[in-house]
């Protein structure tokens, strides 16, 4: 992977995202890397309804750090990060030197990581695992398995421990 590094991580705040941020900030994230938090929110009404609508299409702008640990600018994305994920990149930020931004999609999470890759563009992209068991995996489906088989670029599962 080059210089320029845009290392992207599917987050939902959940304990299995959270461990994949985790493990890409320990294992991956390096000095004057760009680390690209996707979240996807599925499609719905939020506060400011003409903005979300525009974006639902392209995705939300890239969003920087000092904006997306500000409660009310990321209450207009209808996204509430946890304070132990802000505490994760901005210890990051700081230690590692690297740029901290954030992308919201709107719609369904395995289209849009995939299609995140693509757009924003990603150098890798790493997501977690639930593990979920055979049984439920095929009645819900799994995003990471989708994200592994039609993404562009590497993709890295970061298993959840229970």
């Amino acid at each position: 992977m080059a210089a320029d590094r845009r290392v992207g991580i599917a987050v939902d705040f959940s304990p299995s995202s959270k461990n994949a941020l985790k493990w890409a900030v320990d294992n991956v994230i390096r000095k004057g890397d760009h680390l690209i938090l996707v979240a996807v929110r599925p499609e719905g009404h939020y506060d400011e309804g003409d903005q979300i609508q525009l974006w639902e299409a392209t995705g939300s702008p890239l969003i920087p750090l000092s904006e997306f640990c500000d409660p009310i600018i990321m209450k207009r994305y209808g996204v509430k990060p946890d304070p132990e994920t802000l505490d994760i990149v901005t210890t990051a930020a700081r230690q590692t030197q690297i740029e901290v931004l954030m992308k919201i999609y709107w719609g369904d999470p395995r289209e849009k990581l995939c299609e995140a890759i693509d757009t924003i563009p990603l150098s890798c992209i790493i997501v977690g695992n639930r593990g979920l068991g055979t049984l439920k995996r095929a009645i819900m489906g799994s995003v990471s398995n989708y994200v592994v088989n039609n993404a562009s670029c590497p993709v890295t599962v970061v298993k959840h421990h229970v």
